[in-house]
């Protein structure tokens, strides 16, 4: 495994010099997974910070790099709090046998169970394996898969149903048993639903209807309400147009991100409680993560180059800082595409996708927004989930 110190900016990754060393680790390898002589295991790279070393309960971070649409280019990368060694592409040396490896566009990665779960899209196809070690365990078949969330023994995973750009229909949700790995119900909701929450028996899924107006169709504006007993949707709430993200905070209200219309109707986000939309912010979030009586987020509109970083009061709705991020001056983000706060130091992790085609960066914050460290990751990292001792 390549490995190298990092400072506090990481360079791009450099071909190693010592192809000798790198050919007996490869054969090794390849001779203990038990692959045939002409199979490619690809070794994750490896680089390693001191500032990026954390001690508690957390083992590390995982980050899952979408890659581009197209390219068979997911991937799985690993942050090790105990070491500070950031580890990209592990996937494939973890799973020698598994064909085409993860696949194409990673849209989300949760752990539940002791087992990680990513929702890989345009491969159709959702990914489980061991969260300790990242070997896998199966996988379920589910159409243009989007978004998980899980209660006891069951995991639910949004889906548009239709071909990508090729039809608009209802979307759905599957119910998985997560010990079989089988699909056991689907109910349908809106057109195009992106993410869920689970809250008091019932599950929240917003719809976008992101297809609709390649087909003359308006954009969806509704979040269906789900009854997890029945698995039959019972209610859709009118919230706004082309809904993305849904998170719910410790009050058990919830904060829906609309994407907009892209011309006329700007991106904002709605607060929903007891079923009612009870607030609209003209706030264009771009994704967010709770932090006790705050919510991070970061904030852009599309074709619009300037982004901001702030906090929130949660109780009142109101900013508290629109400038909560220091970045460094000689290596600033690009484009934001995910952000996740440590649960317990309340550190910030920011994704950045740089120019969507070549590799992406993971910065890290300190609780006051002060830069720590940066690494470069896979290809259009968007999501991430902490793993647990």
């Amino acid at each position: 495994m390549r490995k190298r110190k990092l400072s506090k900016i990481c360079s791009p990754l450099k071909l190693r010099k010592k192809v000798e060393a790198w050919a007996v680790m490869l054969l090794l390898l390849l001779l203990a997974s038990g692959c045939r002589q002409d199979d490619l295991v690809i070794m994750p790279d490896e680089q390693t910070t001191d500032d990026a070393q954390v001690s508690d309960q957390y083992l590390g971070l995982y980050v899952l790099n979408e890659g581009n649409m197209g390219s068979n280019k997911a991937t799985l990368d690993y942050l090790d709090f105990s070491t500070g060694a950031y580890s990209r592409n592990i996937y494939p040396s973890r799973n020698p046998n598994v064909v085409k490896e993860l696949g194409d566009v990673g849209n989300d990665v949760k752990i539940h169970n002791g087992e990680l779960w990513m929702v890989i899209n345009l491969s159709n196809k959702v990914e489980v394996a061991d969260a300790m070690t990242a070997v896998s365990r199966g996988r379920v078949e589910i159409p243009n898969c989007r978004y998980l969330a899980f209660q006891g023994d069951y995991a639910y995973v949004s889906s548009y149903v239709g071909k990508i750009y090729e039809q608009s229909v209802l979307g759905a949700v599957y119910k998985i048993d997560v010990k079989t790995l089988k699909v056991v119900d689907t109910c349908v909701v809106g057109y195009q639903p992106e993410e869920m929450v689970i809250q008091d028996g019932r599950l929240y899924v917003a719809n976008s209807g992101g297809y609709n107006p390649m087909f003359g169709m308006e954009y969806d504006r509704t979040v269906s309400v789900i009854d997890l007993v029945s698995f039959k949707e019972i209610r859709k709430i009118d919230v706004g147009v082309n809904l993305f993200r849904l998170r719910a905070d410790k009050y058990g209200k919830l904060w829906v991100t609309s994407r907009g219309d892209y011309a006329n109707r700007r991106p904002m986000t709605f607060i929903v409680d007891n079923d009612e939309v009870i607030d609209s912010l003209n706030l264009p979030i771009g994704d967010m993560a709770f932090r006790g009586d705050s919510l991070v987020y970061y904030a852009a509109v599309f074709g619009e180059p300037k982004a901001e970083y702030g906090v929130l009061d949660i109780r009142t709705h109101k900013v508290i800082n629109s400038d909560f991020i220091a970045q460094p001056t000689d290596n600033p983000i690009t484009t934001p595409y995910g952000i996740m706060v440590h649960p317990l130091t309340g550190n910030v992790y920011l994704m950045d996708a740089t120019n969507y085609v070549s590799s992406g960066k993971l910065y890290c914050f300190d609780q006051k927004g002060e830069f720590k460290w940066v690494t470069w990751t896979g290809d259009i990292p968007g999501h991430g989930c902490f793993l647990k001792k």
